[in-house]
């Protein structure tokens, strides 16, 4: 939403738009990857673990490219690079906080 209010202000509303959706692209797939991800760690199988983590993977990948095909195949005006930029920022800010996570737990008590 950020990177929206700032399209907003800098190019008006198909960049906001443009940029929200962006962000939402990228969101909703990683939101799905997660649950399904937690949903195979609430058993203590093993294979059921690394099996939903594969089914979280495939389905964000295919997400995500159903959700570009559709928001190129149906949203009209489309800032591109307004889209494409909030995407790559919100991927970049998922992926710290997943590097973040793992530092701060990676902590050793003496």
């Amino acid at each position: 939403m950020l990177i929206g209010g700032i399209a907003l202000v800098a190019a008006g509303r198909t960049a906001a738009w443009s940029a929200l959706l962006g962000g939402l692209i990228c969101v909703i797939p990683n939101a799905f990857m997660g649950l399904r991800i937690v949903a195979g760690g609430a058993t203590n199988d093993p294979r059921r673990m690394v099996t939903a983590s594969y089914v979280g993977m495939a389905g964000k990948l295919a997400l995500t490219a159903a959700m570009f095909a559709v928001v190129f195949v149906l949203v009209r005006p489309l800032a591109a690079g307004w889209l494409f930029t909030a995407f790559v920022i919100t991927q970049a800010i998922v992926l710290v906080f997943l590097v973040s996570d793992r530092d701060s737990g990676s902590s050793t008590t003496g």
